[in-house]
C-alpha cells in the first residue's frame, strides 16, 4: 500500500522528529521552556510514528486514517511552533527552517490522503 511518495513521507517525518528533539533539548535545557515544546515534542514526534503505524494498516480506511491523524499532529506542531517563535523562544531563522520542514510534511501528507482517497 505505501507509494514512493509514501516512504518519502516515512523519510523526512523520521528526520523531522529529530530536529524536533534537537529544538526541545535546546528550549528546555537552555532557554527554560517546558510547556510550549513539551506539546511541540510530543506533535512532532508522533507525525512519523503515526506514519510508519500506517505502514501496517489493516485496510485503506485504516491507512487513510492513520495518515489523517498525522496531518493533524502535523498541522498542531505548526502552532506550536509559531507560539514559539512568537513568544520569543526561537528566533525567525531557525523558525523559518524547522517551520518549512513541517509545512512540507503536511503538504505531503494532504497529497498522500487525497490520493489515496481518490483511488476508492
Amino acid at each position: 500500500m505505501l507509494t514512493k511518495k509514501d516512504n518519502v513521507i516515512k523519510e523526512k517525518s523520521y528526520t523531522f522528529a529529530l530536529r524536533v528533539i534537537r529544538a526541545y533539548k535546546y528550549l528546555s535545557q537552555d532557554q527554560r521552556e517546558f510547556v510550549l515544546s513539551k506539546q511541540m515534542l510530543r506533535s512532532g514526534t508522533s507525525i512519523g510514528a503515526l506514519v510508519r503505524e500506517a505502514e501496517h494498516a489493516q485496510s485503506r480506511a485504516d491507512f487513510i486514517n492513520k495518515m489523517n491523524i498525522s496531518l493533524k499532529e502535523a498541522n498542531e506542531t505548526a502552532y506550536w511552533l509559531m507560539l514559539l517563535k512568537d513568544s520569543g523562544y526561537i528566533d525567525e531563522k531557525s523558525f523559518s527552517s524547522i517551520f518549512a520542514d513541517c509545512d512540507e510534511l503536511i503538504s505531503l501528507l494532504v497529497s498522500i490522503v487525497k490520493t489515496t482517497k481518490s483511488h476508492d
